[in-house]
C-alpha cells in the first residue's frame, strides 16, 4: 500500500502560512511607518506650541543679555517630558544659551535611520522695536525631543501589531487550510484509497465515484476524465489485446512494456552493470488451456507467477510477453553462474505439482538466459533476441532445460555449479580438515603458535587444496559458511587445547567476504563465548590484498573485538596496499602481528629491501612480527641475524593434521631441532 509522506493539508496550511505572513510583514511594516511618522509630527507640533508660548520673553531676555532670566525660560521645557535639548543659536550656527537637560539615553542606530531620530523643530527669535517690513531673526529657539520615548513608543506599537497580526494570521491560515481540506484533500484522499484497493483483474474496468458535490468542479472534471480514459483502453483492449502495456489477469508488463523498461535501465546507469535476462516458458499453461475454464486458467497462470515471483529479489523485474511465457530482468545476478543458480530455482518452484479443480499436473518449462557483460554493445531488443534463441535451443533439448545463449557460458556454469555442489556435499560429510603449522621462535627454537590451513580429502585419501578454491568459494558465496566451519572447528581445537594444558594461540584466516557480513562479529562472540576461549589464545589473520570494498570498515569493526580478547594478525603485509595514509589509519588499529609476505622471504639473504622496510615499519608500530615462508637455512639465518623473532615454513614443518602437531608438543615442547641443511623442495 503506498503511503503519503507529506499530506497535501499540511503543505496547503504552509503555503497559505507563508503567504498570509508575507502579507502582513508588509502591512505592518507600513502601518509602522505611518504611526511613527504620525508620532514625529505630534511631538513637533507639541514643541511648536510651547515654544511659541515663551517665544517673546525669551527674546527680550536674549536681546537684553539677560542669561539668569532666559536660563530660567529654556528650563521651562523640562517638566513637559518631551523636550530633551532646548539650545538659542545664532543665525551663523553658533549656540550661546542651552538649557540644563540630563543626558538622553541612545537609541539603536538602525532605529534612528529607519525613522529619523531625532525630531527638532526651530523656531525664530524677533526684536520688537523698530520692526521692519522684512525682518531678521535675532535668533533661533531649537528644541529637540526625547528620541528615547519616541523609540518606546514605537517599540511597543511594533509588538502590538505583531501579536495582533500573528494570531490573526494563525486564525486565517486554520480557517482557509480548514476548508481547503474539507473541499479537496479529503475527496482526493477518498479516490487515492479507492485506486489503492483495487484488484488487478478491476484496473481495466474500474470508474471512479464523485460526490455530487463535486460534479461541476475541477475534482468532477478529473473523474469524468480518468472514467472516460478508462473506457477508452477498455475498448482499445477488447479490440486488441497485445496492444495493452500490461496482462490483463497478471497486470505484468508486457514485451514492448519490458523492452522499454531494460532500455531505460541500460541507458541510465551511471556505471556499466552486468546482468542476465532469463526467458521461461511454460508450455504447461497452453497445454491445460484446452481442458480448463477461464477462471481456472487465469488462477492456474496466477500460481505459476506467484511461484516465479517467489525465486526472485525485490531487485528484479518480471513481465509476461506471452499467454505462457515469463521474462526476467536478473539484477542482481551479475555473472552467468548466479544466473544458473537462479533459474534452477525459477525452474524447481515451477516444476512442483499443480492442482486446479479435478486437474492435477507437473508443469515443465525452458529456460533461456542472455547474459549482459556492460559493454554497452548489445540494447534491449538484441538481449531479448538473444533470450528467445536461447529458449528455442533449451526446448529443442527436451523438457526442463536451462541454456545460454552462448554454449561456452553454458558448459562453464554448470561446471561451476557441479562444483559448487561437490563443495557442499564434502562439508556435510567432514572431507574438509584444518592442518596446522608450527610457528617458530627463532632464539628459543620453541613453537610458540600454529596456524590452521584449510586442507579438502581427495579421492586417493591425500590431503590438499587447490590454489583457486578460495577465490572461487568467494566468488560463489561458499566462503561465508565455509569459513564459520573453519572458525568453529578452530575454537573447538583452542578449547581442547585449554583443558589439556597447552597455552599456545591458534591463528585463523579469514576472508574480506566473511567480514564484511552484517552477522559475522555476532557469531564470532557467539563461539568464544560456547568454547569459553581465554584472551590472546585465537587469532583472526586477514589478508592485506583481501577483495575488501571497505578496509577502514572492516578492521574498525575487527577493533570492537579486542575487548573480547581476540588477536588481529595482517597477513601478506606490503602486497596490498600499504600506502603512508594506510599505515597512518593502521597504527590507530587494534593490529597485533604483522607476517612478512612469503615472496619477500623467498628473495633472502640477497635482496633483503622489503623485509627490512617491513621490519621498520613493524618496530617503529610497537607490533610483533612473523615471516612466513621460510624454506632454507640461508633465510632462517638472516632472519635471526636481524633479530625477527617468529617465523613458520617448510624448513621447520610442514603443515600436518591436528594429532600429528599433538604429538609434536607433547613429545616436547622442548626446543625444535633445525635439520643440517636446506630441506627437500
Amino acid at each position: 500500500m503506498l503511503r503519503v509522506r507529506r499530506s497535501l493539508t499540511i503543505k496547503q496550511m504552509a503555503a497559505v502560512s507563508g503567504v498570509t505572513l508575507v502579507t502582513l510583514c508588509i502591512f505592518i511594516t507600513i502601518q509602522l511607518f505611518h504611526l511613527a511618522q504620525q508620532r514625529r509630527e505630534d511631538y513637533a507640533q507639541q514643541m511648536e506650541q510651547v515654544a511659541h508660548s515663551i517665544r517673546q520673553p525669551l527674546a527680550e531676555a536674549v536681546l537684553n543679555v539677560d542669561l539668569p532670566q532666559a536660563h530660567l525660560l529654556l528650563n521651562t521645557f523640562k517638566p513637559l517630558g518631551i523636550v530633551t535639548r532646548a539650545n538659542v543659536v545664532l543665525p551663523n550656527d553658533i549656540q550661546v544659551l542651552h538649557g540644563d537637560f540630563p543626558a538622553e539615553r541612545p537609541v539603536p542606530a538602525i532605529i534612528s535611520s529607519l525613522f529619523d531620530l531625532p525630531v527638532r523643530i526651530s523656531v525664530p527669535l524677533y526684536t520688537l522695536e523698530r520692526m521692519p517690513a522684512h525682518p531678521k531673526p535675532l535668533a533661533y529657539l531649537v528644541l529637540q525631543a526625547d528620541s528615547w520615548r519616541l523609540y518606546q513608543q514605537i517599540r511597543n506599537i511594533m509588538i502590538t501589531l505583531l501579536a495582533t497580526y500573528l494570531l490573526m494570521a494563525l486564525v486565517l491560515s486554520v480557517a482557509v487550510s480548514w476548508c481547503m481540506n474539507r473541499l479537496m484533500v479529503h475527496p482526493l484522499r477518498h479516490m487515492a484509497r479507492e485506486l489503492d484497493a483495487l484488484e488487478e483483474g478491476q484496473i481495466l474496468h474500474h470508474q471512479l465515484k464523485v460526490s455530487p458535490l463535486h460534479n461541476d468542479d475541477e475534482l468532477g472534471m478529473l473523474a469524468r476524465h480518468y472514467n472516460r480514459n478508462q473506457q477508452l483502453l477498455a475498448r482499445r483492449f477488447g479490440e486488441n489485446p497485445r496492444e495493452w502495456p500490461r496482462h490483463p489477469v497478471t497486470a505484468l508488463p508486457n514485451e514492448s512494456l519490458f523492452s522499454e523498461l531494460l532500455a531505460q535501465y541500460l541507458r541510465f546507469q551511471p556505471r556499466p552493470a552486468r546482468f542476465n535476462l532469463l526467458l521461461i516458458d511454460v508450455g504447461t499453461l497452453q497445454e491445460a488451456a484446452g481442458v480448463l475454464n477461464e477462471g481456472q486458467r487465469n488462477a492456474m497462470l496466477q500460481t505459476v507467477v506467484d511461484r516465479i515471483r517467489s525465486a526472485l529479489s525485490d531487485n528484479d523485474e518480471l513481465g509476461q510477453p506471452g499467454p505462457h511465457e515469463f521474462i526476467v530482468l536478473a539484477r542482481g545476478a551479475e555473472r552467468p553462474f548466479q544466473a544458473m543458480r537462479l533459474a534452477r530455482e525459477i525452474m524447481a518452484a515451477v516444476n512442483a505439482p499443480l492442482t486446479e479443480g479435478e486437474l492435477t499436473v507437473r508443469p515443465v518449462a525452458s529456460i533461456g538466459i542472455a547474459h549482459y557483460a556492460g559493454d554497452g554493445i548489445l540494447g534491449a531488443e538484441a538481449l531479448i533476441l538473444n533470450a528467445r534463441s536461447a529458449l528455442v535451443s533449451a526446448h529443442h533439448q527436451g523438457k526442463n532445460q536451462i541454456l545460454f545463449f552462448d554454449p561456452e557460458l553454458t558448459r562453464k556454469t554448470q561446471q561451476r555449479l557441479t562444483q559448487e555442489s561437490d563443495t557442499l556435499q564434502a562439508l556435510e560429510h567432514n572431507e574438509f580438515a584444518l592442518f596446522l603449522q608450527p610457528q617458530i621462535d627463532l632464539n628459543s627454537h620453541r613453537i610458540v603458535g600454529a596456524e590452521a590451513l584449510l586442507r579438502r580429502r581427495m579421492p586417493d585419501g591425500s590431503y590438499s587444496l587447490d590454489a583457486e578454491f578460495i577465490p572461487f568459494a568467494e566468488e560463489i558465496g561458499l566462503i561465508v559458511p565455509l569459513g564459520y566451519w573453519v572458525l568453529e572447528q578452530g575454537c573447538r581445537i583452542l578449547a581442547d587445547w585449554q583443558r589439556e594444558g597447552i597455552t599456545i594461540p591458534l591463528s585463523v584466516n579469514l576472508s574480506g567476504v566473511q567480514i564484511q557480513q552484517r552477522n559475522f562479529l555476532l557469531e564470532l562472540k557467539t563461539l568464544l563465548s560456547r568454547y569459553q576461549i581465554k584472551p590472546g589464545m585465537l587469532v583472526l589473520e586477514i589478508t592485506e590484498t583481501a577483495r575488501i570494498d571497505d578496509l577502514d570498515r572492516a578492521l574498525k569493526l575487527l577493533s570492537e573485538l579486542h575487548h573480547s580478547g581476540v588477536s588481529v594478525a595482517l597477513d601478506d603485509f606490503g602486497m596490498g596496499y600499504s600506502s603512508l595514509n594506510y599505515l597512518n589509519r593502521l597504527r590507530c588499529l587494534p593490529i597485533n602481528i604483522i607476517k612478512i609476505d612469503r615472496s619477500f622471504i623467498s628473495s633472502l639473504p640477497e635482496d633483503d629491501l622489503m623485509v627490512r622496510i617491513v621490519s621498520s615499519i613493524a618496530g617503529a608500530m610497537n607490533i610483533s612480527i612473523i615471516a612466513e615462508g621460510v624454506e632454507n637455512a640461508a633465510q632462517y639465518q638472516w632472519l635471526k641475524a636481524h633479530n625477527i623473532p617468529m617465523a613458520q615454513g617448510y624448513l621447520f614443518a610442514r603443515p600436518m593434521p591436528r594429532n600429528a602437531f599433538e604429538n609434536v608438543l607433547r613429545q616436547g615442547i622442548a626446543p625444535v631441532a633445525l635439520p643440517a641443511g636446506e630441506p627437500d623442495a
